[in-house]
């Protein structure tokens, strides 16, 4: 269990170092955005496969072992979308929606949006991490821990330069981007905890866990990173992320 905390707070607590950074690198191009970004969905990737999915796949038992894997995709997935719809938010900062506010609150409103879109995603994020405890292989869950966190370092980094931009103290930007990692502190335990009461509902969990992840690069970070004009790098970045967290698993494994 003393693990499992530190690591919650470990994952969390990236999100704040990010954050941190963020305030040294609060003028960063979209192109910078778009490449640290790429990485963050690269690692996001090669952890939801083969940290959760192909370890739910491990620890099924009979020939519905597959069946129950895809579910967990799928069912988190729907989660996540369900969420996105219901909770009022901003898919980009720089998107098309259109806000009813104010014009002088309009970007504000936005850049809040946006923080809050930031806060839904880690939830399921740090779900993945306290979850991948539940399979006993501590090494493996450290290196889906640490991916996470990798990746939460980045995304701490771009929600600085909206908010300060928008009007916002520096105080205040920081003590919301430490709300969005405390998000993610708990999405960890919780995940741990669920996995703890029943260690049957692990393989659906895994997957479940796979697929909220694969959701948000799909249709949040790989859209973002590619609408800038920054394709091409974006794309090489996201692949060495990927490969990071496969030496990563060699190493650790």
């Amino acid at each position: 269990m003393k693990l499992v905390l530190l690591t919650a707070l470990g994952v969390g607590g990236a999100t704040v170092f990010g954050a941190i950074i963020g305030f040294l690198f609060k003028k960063a191009s979209h192109k910078f955005n778009d490449i640290i970004l790429s990485f963050a969905a690269g690692v996001m990737l090669s952890a939801s496969v083969i940290g959760l999915i192909l370890p739910s796949l491990e620890h099924g038992s009979g020939k519905f072992s597959l069946v129950v894997t895809i579910a967990g995709v799928f069912v988190g997935a729907i989660c996540v979308n369900l969420i996105d719809k219901l909770v009022p938010h901003l898919h980009r900062l720089t998107g098309t929606d259109q806000e009813t506010h104010p014009k002088q609150n309009e970007q504000l409103n936005k850049v809040l949006l946006f923080v809050i879109a930031i806060a839904i995603h880690n939830l399921p994020e740090g779900i993945a991490a306290g979850v991948s405890f539940g399979t006993g292989n501590a090494s493996a869950a450290l290196t889906v821990a640490g991916g996470i966190a990798l990746q939460n370092i980045p995304e701490g980094m771009v929600i600085i330069g909206p908010m300060l931009s928008s009007g916002i103290s520096p105080k205040r930007t920081f003590l919301i981007a430490m709300l969005t990692g405390i998000v993610e502190v708990f999405g960890t335990l919780l995940g741990f905890f669920a996995v703890s009461i029943s260690t049957a509902i692990l393989p659906f969990a895994l997957a479940f866990a796979g697929g909220t992840m694969l959701y948000v690069i799909s249709d949040e970070m790989i859209p973002e990173t590619h609408a800038h004009g920054s394709e091409s790098g974006a794309t090489y970045s996201l692949l060495a992320g990927f490969c990071l967290m496969l030496v990563f698993d060699i190493l650790l494994g």
